[in-house]
């Protein structure tokens, strides 16, 4: 991107071509033979500097900003090759009409400058300092794009691999816990078969888990199930105090979806819903298809929320579930409050 030419850059430019034409005016007033009038320091008046070169290097200096706000900045948004040539077509033409002005001024002034043959040289010399200074131009902000570029990359490739050792992490953990589980239930004594029927559950939890993060979606079917069993270790907690229904059509169940996509809701109304209250309450998950679009419900009978907006910036499991909507189906969760009160979830697919 082309940023707006800075008073660094300016100052440069400037300084680039102060030196050039004083260099130019000493090589002159040597041809010349000025040093025999003049004496060794006679370079260095004022006015001869101004009219054998000061006053040609000014000029141009402002043309070389113009050739850049023509043919660079302009042009940011096209590419550096179009932008290469049209500074290229510039040069000759902004060092013609800057040479011809001069002259005319410098006739009017009555004042010398170059020419016949000679004059050749106030087309060379601005010509090349001209092509030296926006090569150097050109080949700087390659090289600066091309070092964006590679540290750009180099990001990349080490979030890439973060992500990948972060994914085999996911799928480590869960399959570590899943075999030490199995281990545990094989160590229980028979009598205590409640108690290994949970740890398996458990362990069809986990296994569950590490299928989600090898693919993108599953069979509605598979996903109830995990809820199933998410929902029977909880009613092991909560007993008579946590009631569920679950409506789904049985057509629907061939439906793919994202897996763990209604567990953390399930999970947000059991925790910040129904947990507080003595009495417990009941949750209901309402899955139908309308207009081609599969539509989900999860309400419950808890305590509510009343700011909804805020839920999202505390609660991990919604925010999540939230993006992935957004990101996966360009939808999102909409909170209402469920009567008689609690609160109900729904989103569409």
């Amino acid at each position: 991107m082309i940023k707006k030419i800075s008073k660094r850059d300016v100052v440069i430019i400037f300084l680039f071509y102060l030196f050039f034409s004083l260099l130019y005016r000493l090589v002159l007033w040597y041809n010349t033979f000025g040093f025999k009038e003049d004496g060794f320091f006679g370079w260095a008046d004022p006015q001869g500097y101004w009219y054998m070169s000061g006053m040609q290097y000014v000029f141009y200096f402002f043309a070389s900003i113009l050739i850049w706000y023509l043919g660079v900045y302009l042009l940011k948004n096209r590419k550096p090759l179009l932008q290469i040539y049209t500074v290229t077509l510039l040069i000759p033409i902004m060092v013609y009409a800057v040479r011809e002005i001069r002259y005319l001024l410098l006739d009017y002034l009555g004042k010398w400058h170059l020419e016949d043959v000679g004059a050749v040289w106030d087309w060379y010399i601005p010509s090349l300092f001209m092509a030296i200074q926006f090569g150097c131009f050109f080949a700087y902000r390659y090289f600066k794009e091309n070092q964006r570029k590679l540290k750009v990359e180099g990001e990349l490739k080490t979030a890439a691999l973060k992500s990948e050792l972060s994914a085999l992490k996911a799928q480590l953990n869960p399959h570590f816990l899943y075999n030490i589980f199995n281990t545990i239930s094989a160590s229980v004594p028979p009598e205590n078969e409640k108690t290994r029927n949970m740890i398996a559950e458990l362990s069809d939890l986990f296994r569950y888990q590490l299928k989600a993060s090898q693919v993108e979606k599953v069979p509605l079917s598979e996903e109830l199930e995990f809820v199933n069993k998410y929902l029977a270790l909880e009613k092991e907690r909560f007993q008579e105090r946590l009631k569920v229904d679950i409506n789904v059509e049985e057509n629907l169940k061939s439906e793919m979806v994202p897996p763990m996509l209604l567990q953390p809701l399930i999970e947000n109304s059991i925790k910040h819903g129904l947990a507080s209250l003595i009495e417990g309450g009941k949750i209901s998950i309402t899955i139908f298809k309308k207009n081609d679009k599969l539509h989900f419900e999860i309400a419950d009978t808890g305590v509510g929320i009343i700011d909804k907006n805020a839920v999202f910036e505390k609660g991990i499991g919604l925010t999540n579930t939230k993006l992935r909507l957004e990101k996966m189906y360009q939808s999102t969760l909409s909170l209402s409050d469920n009567m008689p009160r609690g609160l109900k979830i729904s989103f569409a697919i």
